[in-house]
């Protein structure tokens, strides 16, 4: 009976090495953009003015700046002022706040604080992927804080993610 359970022991580590050998973890990082550099190398990203109804002025020049640099930062393009193989603009359409939470007192506890990008997008190597879409973010805080106060880091967070939103809907396609 010893000599059974010794085989039956060997053959399941044999088993066990021969389906950890077969077995492979392969780890790399996915590609940042599906751009193919052999046709698409200039990118134009126009001004994108606000014509919200509430106008915040430093959040249109971060906006533009933000936009500008993923796209610099995170592929081969080269940004030119006109006519580029890719080209994207558009306006700021919306920056509101409403009470979004209210507290056993009746009144508000929470504001949401809601930033609006409305994009047209132009592939001029591949019409068929050209889209105009509206994109939007949201940041909430405490009623009991001022907008002046909490603005400019609110502002950042939803700019962040309005062209991490842009770049993946149009160059990573996510």
């Amino acid at each position: 009976m010893d000599w059974i359970k010794k085989i039956a022991l060997v053959s399941a580590l044999v088993g066990v090495v021969c389906v950890v050998a077969s077995c492979r973890i392969s780890m790399g990082l996915a590609p940042i953009s599906s751009i193919d550099y052999s046709k698409v190398k200039t990118i134009t990203i126009a001004e994108f003015p606000n014509r919200a109804e509430y106008v915040y002025a430093p959040m249109t020049t971060e906006f533009n700046q933000k936009l500008k640099d993923m796209f610099i930062q995170q592929t081969r393009l080269q940004l030119v002022n006109a006519n580029g193989d890719l080209e994207i603009d558009g306006e700021i359409t919306g920056y509101n706040q409403y009470n979004e939470a209210v507290a056993a007192d009746g009144f508000s506890s929470k504001v949401k604080l809601t930033m609006t990008v409305n994009v047209r997008y132009v592939n001029n190597t591949n019409h068929e992927e050209d889209f105009e879409q509206q994109f939007s973010a949201f940041q909430t805080y405490d009623s009991s804080l001022l907008l002046t106060d909490v603005q400019d880091d609110l502002i950042s967070k939803m700019i962040k993610d309005i062209t991490e939103q842009i770049f993946n809907s149009t160059v990573a396609n996510w």
